[in-house]
This record gives structure tokens, C-alpha cells and sequence, in this order.
């Protein structure tokens, strides 16, 4: 049937993460969505599989789509992996080793053993030339230019494909950046270069530096993907804009995020954060923890007053994956979120302990899980899943990968079982055991942490595989109430439909509240201000644009700092005291008492400007439930009941808003299914969510 105009007006989402690629397509006539394979070595295949899925389902074409909107996980892995570019990097003289010597402190400070990621760039390649511009601006040394053109030359020799330039004070002071790029330009015409000045305008060298490299490290491969991606999308008919999702949250150009490829590196979980935040507003939760569970890894977010936890510093590659320090920071704007090596294709085996290990490496998508058959060997989450009866084989992906069961079964005891003297079946119960319980530990300390309880909070899950560990993870945490949304297998991708398109500009500019000069500052805003819109108005539209401007402020010779929101008019001196007021009442807030007589510095100054994020219908409580007849049944492990029982089998296609039903039952879908153990029960809510709900008394709290 060919749809009409009207449903002609639709958007496309993407979302390539370790495993799987997913697509959504959205019109006013509903949703249709794919899941398929990522095709690592040009993931711009299966972009396109997934895309020809849609459209076909839909009955559009790419002439209907208005607007592409994307994330990926490519920039992380390229720097996990350390699949970038042959990296240098330029400083000034004597600061050769700041990417090696890092913090002062250690992060585990009792092993002696531990264990830094080695920098992205070598030693080797790390290159000093004389310049020094003083803090406030002063030019002790000019740049020699000499000598960057000698350093250039060593880089041509080295066969560099990226250079990071990163001098002393260049966050405040970036002529001599400036100056070095434009000589390596002429020296390096065919070579990416980075400026510190440009990706990471603030204080502190080693966070400033690291940026910087990981930044030009990934760039000429985000770039080139970037770049096939749009000419496939051209060749195919697509003449709408393309956006990506940035790790903040926000959308951005395609060209800006070639640019700055580095604010792409957690774009995948950000769209399924904007979901749960998005599902927290319509129905009105104040608390609500995320959990996205997909193939490589497992997500937890927590979002209060439908408000996601954001911070702007994030570290990738941790040598000790739940360990803060272990990693390479980057200054970037980013949705907070601990990250656990928990997917569907995380492997298991025996410890030297006899332990069962989970992860965090993963099969991915090639091989992929042994049931696959791709040519995987080892056992991994989605096996055991399998194996349990949790997994239809038949209608896995929508019935797009046909499941090896026996091939499964058959992995799990020779990885796990012989070693144990356990069968295939209890071995894949330890396994699911052990990564339920793993996410549940990190979730409690993510949560501890911040000064919150997790059983105060409403679980939203998504992912191809949250829905199938929600219920037991709900327990593990002491958590009554579960959403599964709607499309909750592709809830990254439907996420980055409410996301809004969005710009972040951050500029460090130390200055006492008491001695500060308002015109400097106003000036230094309204320029931070004009730099975002340049961005934001390429994909806003008519749109409505809504601004946030913050500080961050310390008493004076501490070394961190709160954030504090600033007047949306330009500031005034009667702005002054009623930001140190707030300033203040936060510090007590947080370390119980304030200083009255001390200077408050202000260190670094924000401002943020987007549209609104697309917004869905309210969704009210039901009054009454439709119970649904069971039809068809198989056994599935229920750890509640310790052992395999009959579970109802039930298509989310057929329920209705009000159908419910109590476990132990399977909700079947294309791209996940959501089990609801003994214990609880479900209803179909006015959102069309399964809203699911720990019944009193019932059920294992383990």
C-alpha cells in the first residue's frame, strides 16, 4: 500500500553498536524498525541493510525521509581497540612526557602492579618545540618556527596521519597553535591536525592534551566513515540532512562531527539515556534508572526529574574496567553512565579459581555467540540465554539469524560444564547467574556513589537484551517497578529521535567573583554564545532555541569545582552576590559548611544551546486491566523457582493497552523478548510500555 503524503513525513534513526545495527523509522503513521549485523569492516553495509528493511516495511523511499539522525560506537572502539591513526603530538618544550606522567596521584594505590593505558601516542612521536605564552597573556618566548617545520619534517619521515598540537596555556592564549597548524598545513598538506585551543579550550594540561590526541587519533577514520556513509545515502536517494548523536545528548552536523569526532564516543547510550528520560516525563517518575543492555555491553544510567546525570569528563580504555583513573580522560560533554562488559555476546569461561567469568570481552558480531553459527566457539550470554529457553531460535531477530540450540548447548558444556561436572543446562544458569549479578554490583555502586538507593528508583530497560535480565536485575537491587517501552530492542535508535539538536561550548576563564570585569566576561559569553548558535542553526529550523549558561566555581586554591547556573541576560553586578549565594548554599550542601571569608574563583563558563527534545503524549495510570488467556507454553529457567517450568508464551503484536497477565510468562517481540518471572505481573499501559511490577510477598529477593 503506498502511504500518503502526510505519512509520507518521516525520520530515520541509526544506532551501530558492537553487535548489532539498529534502524527506526518514524512517521505519523508509526514505526517500523531492523536489526541487523554490524559489518565491522565497512559498517556502512549494514547501515544500509538496515535502511533497505525499513523503507520496504514502511513502503517509503528515501525521497520520504526528512532527516537522518545517527550514532555509533566506532569512535570508542577505534580507541579501545588502538585501530586509529599514526598519531603525533607538538608541545612546548619540556611537556614532552605530559601524556605519559598523567595524574599525580595513583588510582589503585595499594597494587603495585597496576597498570595505566599506555598514551595513544609514543613517545617517539612526541615533539618539543620552543614557544611559551605566560597565563595571563604574556609572550615570553615567540613560537620558533624553525623548529616546527623541523618537527613536521621528522613527522613526514614517520609516516604521521594525524597531529595533536597542544602548547602551554593555549586553552586562554591560542596564537601559537594557530600559528604551528599553519605551518604544518604547508609542511603536512595531507595530514589531519588538531589544536587543543579548538577541541578542548580548558585549563589543566594532561585532561586538555589527552583530548586532543584521542581526537585526532580517531578523526581520519571517523571522517572517512562519515564520508562514505553521506555518498552511500546520496547514491541511494537520501537528500535530507544527516545528524549525529553526541555523547551529551544533543544533535549536531555531520560536518561538525568529522570535526570533533571525539564528542561522538558514547552517542550509542546516549539515545537510550534521552529515551528513558523521555518515558520518566510522560509519566511523570522522578526516579528512574536505565538499564540498556545490547551485545557487547551493559548500561546504567540513573535520571532524576526526567533529567539524565551529565558531567563533562569521561575516560575510555580503563585497563580495570570499574576502576575511575584506569582509563584516558577526555573533557567532552557527556551523559554519565557506568559501562559494564555485560552483552549478549559477553563470553564465559572458567577462572583458574574454577569460577564461571563473564566477560568483558565479547564475541561480537563476527563471530558472534556459537548459536550464531558464524564460526563462534566460545559460549557467551546469548547461548546461555538460548539454552535456558528464554530465546525463541526460530523468531530470533524478527526470524532474520536462525539459532544453532544444540550448537549452543554443546559450547557451554565443553567451556564450562566439563570443567564444573555440571550439563549444559546449569552451566547456562551460572552464567546468566553471574552476569545478572555483576550488572547488579556495578549498578549498586554507581548508584552508592552518588548518594542514592537504587530501590527507590523505576527501572526503564532496553536493548536487545535488558528485557530478558530486567526482572531478575530488579530483584538483585530491590527494585518493584519495571518499563519495557515500546521498540524497547532498538531503544537507542528511537531515543535519538526525542533528542534534541543541541551545542555545548565550554572556555576556562579564571577570575574572582569579587574582581572580576563584567565587560570581559559579557564579551567572552556572547562570543561562547554566537559559536553555538553557528552550529545549532544549521539543523534548528524555525525551532525554538532554549539556552543554558553555567559556571564553575571553587574557593580560592581549591581544586574542584560545582557548577552553578548563571542569569540567561547578560551579567550584572547585582548578578554577583546571588551567584556566590548559590555557589554557597551547594558547597554546605555537599560538604557541610561554607567559608564566608574566602574569595570564590570562577574557573571555566558554559553555554549550551538547543531546541527542545521531541516530546511524547503523557501517559496516565490505568484504572482497570484486561486479563489476557495464555494460548502456548515451553519451559524456560525461572530462578525464582530454582529450575526450568512452564512459561507463558505471549506476542507483544497481539496485546492491547489494559491486557495483563501474571508470571511465569515470555513476551515475545522482534528484536527482544521480556521474561516475567514468578512473582510478578504485567500490564500493557496507555504508552503501549509493559509496565511490570514486583507483587508482594512473591518471589525471590536473592
Amino acid at each position: 500500500m503506498i502511504n500518503t503524503a502526510s505519512e509520507q513525513r518521516c525520520r530515520l534513526a541509526v544506532d551501530i553498536g558492537g553487535t548489532f545495527t539498529d534502524v527506526v523509522l518514524e512517521s505519523v503513521a508509526g514505526r517500523n524498525s531492523a536489526k541487523v549485523l554490524t559489518t565491522h569492516k565497512a559498517p556502512e553495509e549494514g547501515v544500509m541493510q538496515g535502511i533497505d528493511q525499513v523503507l520496504l516495511q514502511a513502503g517509503n523511499c528515501a525521497a520520504d525521509v526528512q532527516l537522518v539522525m545517527h550514532g555509533t560506537t566506532l569512535a570508542t572502539n577505534a580507541l579501545i581497540e588502538r585501530k586509529g591513526a599514526k598519531t603525533a603530538f607538538l608541545t612546548t618544550a619540556g611537556f614532552r612526557d605530559i601524556l605519559e606522567m598523567g595524574f599525580e596521584k595513583r588510582f589503585a594505590q595499594y597494587n603495585l602492579d597496576a597498570r595505566r593505558p599506555a598514551p595513544l601516542v609514543p613517545r617517539t612521536l612526541r615533539y618539543t618545540v620552543p614557544e611559551r605564552i605566560s597565563a595571563s597573556g604574556n609572550v615570553v618566548e615567540p613560537l620558533d618556527q624553525a623548529a616546527v617545520r623541523r618537527a613536521a619534517g621528522a613527522m613526514r619521515e614517520a609516516g604521521v596521519e594525524a597531529v595533536a598540537v597542544g602548547f602551554l596555556h593555549a586553552y586562554a592564549h591560542p596564537q601559537h597553535e594557530r600559528e604551528a597548524a599553519e605551518i604544518l598545513s604547508v609542511e603536512l598538506p595531507d595530514t589531519t591536525v588538531c589544536l587543543s585551543s579548538e577541541v578542548c579550550p580548558e585549563m589543566r594540561e594532561y585532561e586538555r592534551f589527552s583530548t586532543t590526541a584521542a581526537n585526532s587519533y580517531i578523526r581520519p577514520l571517523m571522517a572517512g566513515y562519515l564520508g562514505q556513509l553521506r555518498q552511500r545515502l546520496i547514491v541511494a536517494g537520501f537528500s535530507c540532512p544527516t545528524f549525529l548523536m553526541m555523547s551529551g545528548g544533543g544533535l549536531t552536523t555531520l560536518d561538525n562531527a568529522m570535526r570533533l569526532p571525539i564528542r561522538l564516543v558514547e552517542s550509542g547510550p546516549a539515545g537510550g539515556a534521552l529515551l528513558a528520560a523521555d518515558i520518566a516525563r510522560s509519566r511523570n517518575l522522578n526516579a528512574v534508572l536505565a538499564f540498556d543492555m545490547g551485545g557487547t555491553t551493559a548500561k546504567i544510567c540513573l535520571i532524576e526529574n526526567g533529567k539524565p546525570d551529565r558531567s563533562r569528563s569521561f575516560e575510555i580504555a580503563r585497563e580495570y574496567r570499574d576502576m575511575k583513573g584506569s582509563g584516558l580522560p577526555v573533557r567532552i560533554p557527556v551523559i554519565e553512565m557506568i559501562e559494564i562488559g555485560a552483552g549478549g555476546g559477553s563470553i564465559a569461561r572458567i577462572d583458574e579459581m574454577q569460577r564461571i567469568r563473564v566477560g568483558p570481552d565479547s564475541a561480537g558480531s563476527d563471530p558472534g555467540p556459537v548459536a550464531y553459527g558464524s564460526g563462534g566457539k566460545l559460549p557467551t550470554v546469548t547461548d546461555a540465554n538460548l539454552s535456558l529457553g528464554k530465546i525463541d531460535p526460530d523468531n530470533f531477530a524478527g526470524g532474520h539469524i536462525l539459532l544453532d540450540k544444540a550448537a549452543a548447548a554443546a559450547a557451554i558444556k565443553a567451556g564450562i560444564g566439563d570443567s564444573l561436572n555440571l550439563d549444559s543446562f546449569w552451566s547456562a544458569a551460572g552464567i546468566v547467574e553471574i552476569v545478572e549479578e555483576n550488572m547488579a554490583n556495578a549498578a549498586q555502586v554507581h548508584a552508592i556513589e552518588r548518594g542514592r538507593e537504587p530501590s527507590e528508583y523505576t527501572m526503564v530497560a532496553f536493548g536487545g537484551g535488558a528485557p530478558l535480565h530486567a526482572a531478575r536485575l530488579a530483584e538483585k537491587l530491590g527494585i518493584s517497578n519495571i518499563i519495557v517501552p515500546v521498540g524497547a530492542g532498538v531503544g537507542s535508535a528511537i531515543g535519538f529521535l526525542r533528542a534534541p539538536v543541541s551545542y555545548q561550548v565550554v572556555r576556562s576563564f579564571r577570575t574572582t567573583l569579587s574582581n572580576t570585569s563584567l565587560i570581559a566576561l559579557n564579551k567572552l559569553l556572547n562570543t561562547m554564545t554566537t559559536q553555538a548558535l553557528n552550529v545549532v542553526k544549521q539543523g534548528a529550523g524555525d525551532s525554538e532555541l532554549y539556552y543554558e549558561r553555567l559556571v564553575e566555581l571553587r574557593y580560592l586554591g581549591q581544586g574542584h569545582e560545582l557548577s552553578i547556573e548563571l542569569p540567561e541576560s547578560e551579567l550584572v553586578a547585582a548578578d554577583l552576590p546571588v551567584i556566590r549565594h548559590k555557589f554557597e548554599a551547594l558547597y554546605e550542601k555537599i560538604y557541610g559548611l561554607a567559608m564566608p571569608d574566602a574569595q570564590v574563583e570562577c574557573v571555566s563558563w558554559s553555554i549550551t544551546v538547543s531546541t527542545a527534545p521531541q516530546a511524547s503524549d503523557p501517559t496516565t495510570p490505568l484504572a482497570a486491566t484486561n486479563p489476557v488467556e495464555c494460548r502456548q507454553q515451553r519451559k524456560v529457567y525461572d530462578a525464582g523457582t530454582g529450575g526450568p517450568i512452564n512459561h507463558g508464551i505471549y506476542q507483544r503484536s497481539e496485546l492491547t493497552v489494559s491486557d495483563s497477565l501474571e508470571g511465569p510468562a515470555v513476551v515475545v517481540e522482534e528484536e527482544t523478548s521480556t521474561v516475567v518471572p514468578t512473582g510478578f505481573s504485567m500490564v500493557v499501559d496507555t504508552g503501549g510500555a509493559l509496565s511490570i511490577k514486583k507483587l508482594t510477598g512473591k518471589g525471590n529477593h536473592s
